[in-house]
């Protein structure tokens, strides 16, 4: 039997992740208490015959704190009757979590009169702080719209590889910030940057015209064979360690040409080595 625990900041998008799993035939169940879930797998389990294994539970906040304490040993508790357990946690932008509930007009789950949101939110982090140190999979889904959330969970949760380890390959831009939950960050801000090239800047590190450019120069070259090589050493060293998971990220100043083209060469390397490698560009516009 396989469970997956969704769980992660209102507004994150734990309803698409659910809904993305139920369509992946998982019997789901939404907004259990943490407190319930080992009698709910004793449910699970013991019921004959056998029929769901596949499972996904999404928790939220109002568990209370009590029962958040004790996580970690529930989880445990769970693991130790050879259940596969893999626990998503989704955050994002407290800004952008402030426009969603303005856009959708829905209150907060935990909101109370009187009281900011923004301190609403602060609470529900500090609460869910357990199963954010614990999750398998941390996915910040600020810059993702519902669509792009369910491919992601499909390509990283539910890979059809047979591989265990699950690579996300991510470009970004140092000036709209880091990367929340990455394993690795790559600064490519020292090659040449084709955003001051003329008939280059309106493009991106996808289009023919800005690779072209880019493989010019040995250094771009040179980068890539060191992160190549880099990952080519390392990853193993995951796979030993039974890692699910692996963020790789490559920061350019804006996302838009060096650390997409590095990108979309590292995760075809990677797929080339039958890795189960997915991409995503954080800030391309």
């Amino acid at each position: 039997m396989k469970l997956v625990i969704v769980s992660g900041l209102s507004g994150s998008g734990k309803t698409v992740a659910l809904h993305t799993l139920e369509d992946a035939d998982y019997f789901c169940v939404d907004n259990l208490p943490v407190g319930l879930l080992p009698n709910f797998i004793d449910k699970m389990t013991y019921s004959k015959p056998a029929l769901y294994n596949l499972i996904a539970v999404a928790i939220d906040a109002r568990s209370g704190v009590e029962d958040m304490d004790r996580f970690e040993q529930i989880i445990d508790q769970i693991k130790s009757r050879n259940i596969l357990v893999e626990v998503l946690f989704l955050t994002s932008d407290i800004k952008k979590l402030i426009s969603r509930f303005s856009e959708t007009r829905r209150k907060h789950p935990l909101s109370k009169q009187g009281k900011p949101l923004v301190e609403i939110i602060e609470l529900e982090r500090k609460l869910l702080s357990n199963i954010y140190a614990v999750a398998d999979l941390k996915i910040d889904t600020s810059t993702y719209n519902a669509h792009e959330l369910r491919h992601t969970i499909i390509t990283r949760l539910l890979p059809d590889t047979g591989k265990n380890l699950s690579i996300l390959v991510q470009s970004f831009g140092f000036k709209h910030g880091l990367p929340a939950d990455t394993d690795y960050i790559f600064d490519v801000r020292c090659l040449p940057n084709p955003h001051w090239e003329d008939q280059l800047k309106e493009l991106n590190g996808k289009d023919g015209p800005v690779i072209r450019y880019l493989e010019e120069f040995d250094n771009v070259i040179s980068m890539l064979q060191s992160i190549n090589d880099f990952l080519k050493t390392w990853i193993p060293c995951f796979e030993e360690e039974n890692r699910s998971y692996l963020t790789i990220s490559i920061g350019c100043t804006g996302g838009q040409h060096r650390s997409v083209y590095l990108v979309e060469k590292i995760a075809g390397e990677l797929q080339k080595n039958q890795y189960n490698a997915s991409v995503h560009h954080r800030d391309l516009v």
